[in-house]
């Protein structure tokens, strides 16, 4: 069932989805497994499960170094698969541009569609660790507009070489990112909703925005977005914070800013354990505020973990 079919659905309630990553190599789905049990409860319509670009690693070889490019976190359509098996819920992989040749991106979305997976959220991804300025892959796509030209086009029987009969065509619910405080690589908030614009027009049916710590931004960017002419549903996107380090890590890796009481908060916290609380009492007040504003989903970041989540989902759901 597609994401925007479920927040029809709702009425007007506002649903509960949160978000996981793939396991490293060598880890067993087990672990993701226990990380969602805990969650099942508050009823998630949709699980998000996130791809990990392509990165290098230094193999030694009798005392040289060989740079070998490998993916540490793979198989996120087979746990989508999976996910959706055990679980009996809809899952949505992660797309990039990033690491992916239009060719490769085709395949997985032939995958998704023989497994029923109905969902895909298309992003263009992050630069590769050692790079400063993201790159196109060759034969790949420079920004998530055109990923999401290939999915609309895909909805229609246009596949890269051939087309097929509409009785057999994709029907995928496209999701997109969307940015409060812009992103980090746009001039302005403005020029970056205009980009946002461009992937609704090519064919996005709804928007998950970057984590915020301020709701006041998320409402003032779904005004903006509205101003516009952009109509379809924005999910706010949340995290917890869980360590004093993402005071500094947060805002330098997203380009976020954080309220100052929550930093006098966690600044006051002698240990993680408090900051972990702290964290979580922000985020049920910011969750309770946007829950009575009638925000069609909670999006929650897990990063794999659920305690937190658990604690925060019981208080408002």
């Amino acid at each position: 069932m597609k994401v925007s079919d479920h927040i029809k659905e709702a009425k007007g309630e506002t649903l509960f989805s949160f978000e996981i990553i793939p396991p490293l190599k060598g880890h067993r789905i087990q672990e993701l497994y226990d990380n969602i049990d805990p969650l099942m409860e508050f009823k998630p319509p949709f699980i998000d499960v996130t791809t990990s670009r392509e990165e290098y690693v230094y193999i030694d070889r009798d005392g040289l170094l060989d740079k070998k490019l490998t993916r540490m976190r793979p198989g996120t359509v087979g746990i989508c698969a999976s996910i959706k098996h055990k679980y009996d819920v809809d899952t949505v992989p992660h797309l990039l541009c990033g690491g992916f040749s239009k060719e490769e991106t085709e395949y997985v979305l032939v995958d998704c569609h023989y497994l029923g997976i109905d969902n895909v959220m298309a992003l263009r991804g992050d630069a590769m660790k050692d790079e400063k300025y993201f790159k196109p892959t060759k034969g790949g796509h420079d920004y998530a507009v055109g990923l999401v030209e290939q999915l609309d086009a895909l909805n229609r029987g246009n596949y890269l070489h051939d087309t097929v009969e509409t009785d057999h065509c994709a029907d995928f619910c496209i999701g997109v990112a969307g940015y409060p405080e812009k992103h980090l690589e746009a001039p302005s908030l403005k020029s970056d909703l205009k980009r946002l614009k461009q992937k609704v027009d090519a064919g996005a049916h709804y928007v998950v925005t970057q984590m915020f710590f301020d709701n006041q931004k998320y409402f003032d960017f779904v005004d903006a977005a509205r101003e516009i002419g952009i109509e379809v549903p924005i999910i706010p996107g949340i995290k917890p914070i869980a360590v004093k380090r993402h005071l500094q890590l947060l805002p330098q890796v997203f380009r976020i800013d954080l309220p100052q009481d929550l930093i006098d908060a966690v600044d006051d916290c002698k240990d993680n354990k408090a900051v972990r609380q702290v964290g979580v009492e922000w985020c049920i007040e910011q969750s309770r505020e946007l829950k009575a504003a009638g925000v069609p989903v909670l999006h929650y970041y897990s990063m794999g973990k659920s305690d937190n989540i658990k604690a925060i989902a019981g208080k408002v759901f």
